[in-house]
């Protein structure tokens, strides 16, 4: 048996367990190392109609969307009709946002690896016809903008949007339409839904939360987020094997499956150049033009994770070992399901090492708690942190918005040191407990933002 052989026996036989102990109701699984593939399934889609999960099966992939939006905007780079580095109003004269000096200088490329600086997280929605994405950017004009484009990482899913409208001006279609004829065609994608009218034709997941934290999983009452967010994520939905020959195609050098070119090998390699560098957060070491990348001492990888309505999706590509993962989840606990089955697949098939998940230390408690104290706002959700009468530091974060609409639970924890001014929470979300860090400087002494991977700006007191 080889080696390949090996592990898909393994996937196979763990994979129901593994979904059962994270509380995950469904999943599925591709990887492909060279011209060996294997997708798995297990669990069910929904849990009120017990619709079992099969390889066949649509799950959103959420965020991953931004790679294929990426990719779009670099076909037509390839075209020479998109310039990177030429402003945002050269293709969207009407573009504006509240900082109006920042409007004008904003680039393209920016948007792509966010760092264009403006606020990330709007999910208005401006309807289902071919025009929301237009009527969506013409509703950024009174988003502030967090600091100057360029300065720093702050994951944008407006940028995206705004990313996706050129992409659609300059092909004078509507965006589905261009991701359909540009990529789902060429690439053979015949499982893939841009929307709910698409994904109603195959057997979809659909996702599941905890109305209240512990509680029992639910279905969610809303399938997917608008339309006018689609460019950056909010309703793509696809099988693990559809996923799976789209990260193939940049492995073979932007070549679809009947070898003709969907992408330049100048552009596949222009997107996994370090644009940026994030945080100390343990995510990606950097940024891309959409991929986010992962450096290790022994391996380059690159790829994507996506998070919906109550769906988690993760991609993970390996170029020198030709090995690609995609998992694809609709609730519980995804995380810990992704590393256990990324540092299988990845360590056999790729000799990838697991890197190591950071464990608050209760003896770090005390914190020098004057630069972290206060309130952090955004579109999304109101963060205070505070300090008791013992010197311990907490956190406490309400939902705003769309989030509150969508009934997530507020999020409470104690934090501890870690890192320099990186944190690391007690309690875990979705299994995991992602570490945060407070940067700038407020002219007081105190940290202006508070970066999750997004930048929280400090609410002045």
């Amino acid at each position: 048996m080889s080696k390949f052989d090996e592990v898909s026996a393994w996937l196979r036989s763990r994979l129901p367990d593994l979904l059962a102990e994270n509380r995950v109701p469904g999943a599925a699984v591709a990887v492909c190392a060279g011209d060996e593939s294997v997708d798995v399934a297990a669990g069910v889609l929904n849990t009120a109609t017990g619709v079992g999960a099969t390889t066949g099966s649509l799950f959103q992939i959420g965020s991953i969307t931004k790679v294929l939006t990426a990719t779009l905007a670099m076909q037509l780079v390839d075209e020479g009709r998109l310039d990177l580095d030429a402003p945002v109003r050269a293709y969207l004269p009407g573009f504006v946002i509240a900082d109006e000096r920042a409007a004008a200088r904003i680039t393209v490329r920016q948007l792509l690896c966010h760092v264009s600086g403006f606020e990330g997280d709007i999910f208005t929605d401006t309807g289902k016809g071919d025009d929301c994405l237009e009527k969506y950017v013409d509703l950024l004009h009174d988003v502030p903008q967090l600091f100057e484009p360029g300065e720093m990482f702050s994951y944008n899913n407006a940028g995206f949007c705004v990313l996706g409208r050129i992409v659609e001006v300059v092909r004078g279609r509507p965006f589905d339409d261009c991701m359909r004829a540009h990529l789902f065609e060429p690439l053979g994608l015949t499982h893939a839904a841009n929307d709910p009218y698409d994904a109603i034709l195959h057997r979809t997941a659909v996702g599941h939360i905890e109305q209240e934290p512990g509680g029992p999983l639910a279905p969610t009452r809303v399938w997917a987020l608008a339309r006018s967010n689609a460019p950056a994520g909010s309703m793509l939905a696809m099988r693990a094997r559809d996923l799976l020959a789209f990260a193939r195609m940049h492995l073979a050098g932007g070549r679809g499956p009947d070898g003709r070119a969907v992408l330049s090998q100048e552009s596949v390699r222009a997107m996994r150049q370090p644009q940026v560098a994030q945080p100390d957060l343990d995510q990606g070491t950097g940024w891309g033009l959409g991929w986010e990348l992962f450096y290790r001492p022994d391996r380059a990888i690159f790829g994507h994770d996506g998070n919906t309505i109550g769906q988690s999706a993760f991609l993970r590509v390996v170029p020198e070992r030709d090995v690609a993962l995609v998992i694809l989840t609709n609730g519980g606990s995804p995380k810990p399901v992704f590393r256990e089955l990324a540092g299988r697949l990845l360590g056999e098939l790729a000799e990838v090492e697991p890197g190591e998940v950071p464990r608050p230390d209760l003896a770090a408690r005390l914190l020098d708690a004057a630069r972290y104290v206060g309130t952090y706002l955004s579109s999304t959700s109101r963060t205070t942190v505070s300090q008791d009468a013992e010197g311990r530091l907490w956190l406490d974060r309400v939902p705003l918005g769309v989030t509150a609409d969508l009934d997530e639970a507020p999020y409470r924890t104690e934090l501890v040191a870690w890192r320099g001014d990186s944190v690391l929470p007690t309690e875990s979300e979705g299994g995991v407990g992602a570490p945060l860090a407070f940067l700038g400087d407020d002219g007081q002494g105190r940290a202006l933002y508070l970066h999750t991977g997004r930048a929280d700006r400090r609410v002045p007191s």
